[in-house]
């Protein structure tokens, strides 16, 4: 950032950083958008539907002293992604961060799955990540590195713990998890000897829109919880405190990591008992 629109800024561990968070107008995303919003970092909000949440949390944002934009675009269409960083980079000036958090499920036994929803999964979960990722890519190398910072640029996958824990009934969205796994990993081991860090953070259950029929009734909590060895569901804001360290000089020796946050859920629980 520069001038009028870095003096307006607060301190914390992303000052001075810019930041797009696809997906980031509901659930973990604005999770992360508050949390990077606090921490300094000035936030592009996107989403594909529903301006008025998006609007909301950049007021939101804008009324606790921090900085936020809007920014409409199916992030699995090519034009779309080139154009929404090129109006963030237009208000903010550059790109420092990426999270790469739009996804979607489109559930249905195999059987009966259509080609249509295991397509939709992949494109936003899969070629989403991958058109933003080389955008951010493009316009890290492109601009001047930051002066206090090892690396010049940071993005973070969102991925699941079902990129390695099957889920049936779920195929089209596990594959697209895993898929994310090995993109991630190759992405990190492509530019990291040009000092750009790729990461991915992997939640388990947490409290969003997407899965609110897994906890909205108290037998579904109940059922839920027997997944989880550590008694209780996730918050948007656990995934969120994690996100803002990835971007963060703190973890500046962290490249090609996935970091679990599942509450267990990764233990196999059901062999709690020797299975």
């Amino acid at each position: 950032m520069a001038g009028k629109e870095k003096e307006k800024g607060r301190g914390g561990p992303l000052a001075g950083r810019t930041a797009i968070v696809t997906g980031g107008s509901s659930g973990i995303g604005a999770g992360i958008c508050r949390a990077y919003a606090k921490a300094g970092a000035a936030v592009g909000v996107n989403y594909i539907r529903g301006a008025e949440a998006a609007e909301k949390l950049v007021k939101e944002i804008e009324a606790d002293g921090g900085l936020a934009v809007a920014l409409k675009a199916d992030v699995s269409r090519e034009a779309e992604v080139a154009r929404m960083f090129d109006r963030f980079v237009k208000r903010f000036h550059r790109i420092d961060i990426l999270v790469a958090n739009a996804g979607i499920q489109r559930d249905a036994p195999v059987e009966t799955m259509t080609l249509e929803q295991w397509n939709q999964v992949l494109a936003a979960n899969v070629a989403g990540q991958f058109l933003c990722a080389r955008e951010a890519i493009r316009h890290f190398l492109a601009q001047k590195p930051p002066a206090d910072s090892r690396a010049i640029g940071k993005i973070l996958c969102m991925s699941s713990v079902h990129q390695h824990i099957p889920w049936a009934g779920h195929v089209n969205y596990a594959a697209s998890k895993g898929a994310v796994h090995l993109l991630m990993e190759s992405l990190a081991q492509e530019v990291a000897g040009r000092k750009i860090r790729v990461n991915a953070i992997a939640p388990g259950a947490i409290r969003t829109p997407i899965n609110k029929d897994a906890w909205s009734t108290p037998q579904a909590m109940k059922e839920l919880l027997r997944l989880i060895p550590y008694g209780r569901i996730g918050e948007p804001d656990d995934v969120a405190k994690l996100a803002v360290w990835l971007a963060s000089e703190d973890s500046d020796y962290v490249v090609g990591a996935t970091i679990v946050i599942d509450g267990g859920m990764s233990l196999y629980p059901g062999f709690a008992g020797n299975g």
